[in-house]
């Protein structure tokens, strides 16, 4: 039986591979302020269309109307920019997310499942991070995301709003905006060979990250549009140095790759790696092995 669904930041990188597959079966209106989201992100695809932002909270009540569960992916995604811009990031990502919990109670939601980040552990050197560790965020991006976990279970307790919060790992795939200073390495890494540039690593390149393929990510939510509330790492559970990374993504390329090295960004963690027990109970399981995921990217990128 076809539902309505609301993705908030539905056309944007994650967002838009969430509307893609849950259209296809449901009735889907996306919130977008095209901000970073491009309306090309949703081509071909059976949803509407709404343009707006999240303090509208009109808007956010009308358009959450009738609807079981919203996803909740609107952000500024960026450590970078929330440094260069704390007050931006707390009005989205704090205030914003407040203005969705409650347009969802108020409308009548069964359910909103939110984007979160493992820059909420911040740099704590105990490694796998799990969801019962003490958070340290180091950034005014992680501290945004903390606060919207707390307010998700403020409501969950205060007014029985069921809310799952996902703590994403770094998300890579097709739709992700290489040109955007909101995107991932990944991107940027491929973008940059394709174009037989010379990639720029942060740091030494010694840093790891647990990266984790877009579809899988968009798996992981719709299990939590059903999952018992509450906060689950979304994750591969491989951790990966930069520098492993980029000869990877050269081997793939049949390039070989130099880096160009560039002081470490403030607000950066050194290493990343989650610990998926709890997301696996509610039957998340990382389907796509790093180099086959790479290889799918490298292919949508080189259409565009």
């Amino acid at each position: 039986m076809s539902e309505k669904i609301v993705i908030t930041g539905g056309a944007g990188f994650i967002g838009s591979n969430l509307a893609e597959c849950l259209s296809r079966d449901n009735d889907v209106l996306v919130i977008d302020d095209l901000s970073t989201g491009k309306m090309e992100n949703l081509a071909g695809m059976d949803v509407r269309f709404l343009r707006g932002d999240l303090t509208d909270q009109g808007l956010l009540k009308e358009a959450f109307a009738g609807a079981r569960c919203v996803f909740h992916q609107a952000a500024i995604a960026s450590v970078k920019k929330s440094v260069e811009n704390p007050m931006r990031t707390n009005a989205v990502g704090i205030d914003g997310t407040l203005n969705v919990l409650i347009a969802a109670r108020d409308a009548g939601v069964d359910r909103v499942v939110q984007a979160s980040s493992a820059a909420v552990y911040g740099s704590s050197p105990n490694l796998p991070k799990k969801e019962d560790m003490l958070a340290e965020p180091m950034s005014p991006y992680a501290v945004s995301k903390l606060t919207a976990e707390h307010y998700a279970r403020v409501f969950l307790e205060l007014y029985g709003l069921k809310t799952v919060s996902l703590r994403y790992f770094n998300v890579f795939g097709p739709k992700q905006d290489p040109s955007s200073e909101y995107s991932g390495v990944i991107s940027r890494f491929i973008s940059a060979l394709l174009r037989d540039e010379q990639p720029v690593i942060y740091g030494d390149g010694e840093q790891t990250r647990d990266f984790v393929y877009v579809n899988d990510v968009v798996s992981a939510n719709i299990l939590a549009s059903r999952a018992a509330p509450g906060i689950y790492n979304i994750a591969s559970a491989r951790s990966i140095s930069l520098n492993t990374l980029i000869e990877v993504i050269g081997k793939i390329l049949g390039k070989e790759v130099v880096a160009r090295h560039e002081p470490a960004r403030a607000g950066d963690i050194r290493h990343s790696l989650a610990d998926i027990s709890r997301a696996k109970c509610m039957g998340y399981i990382p389907r796509f092995d790093l180099e086959d995921a790479l290889l799918e990217t490298i292919e949508w990128f080189k259409k565009q």
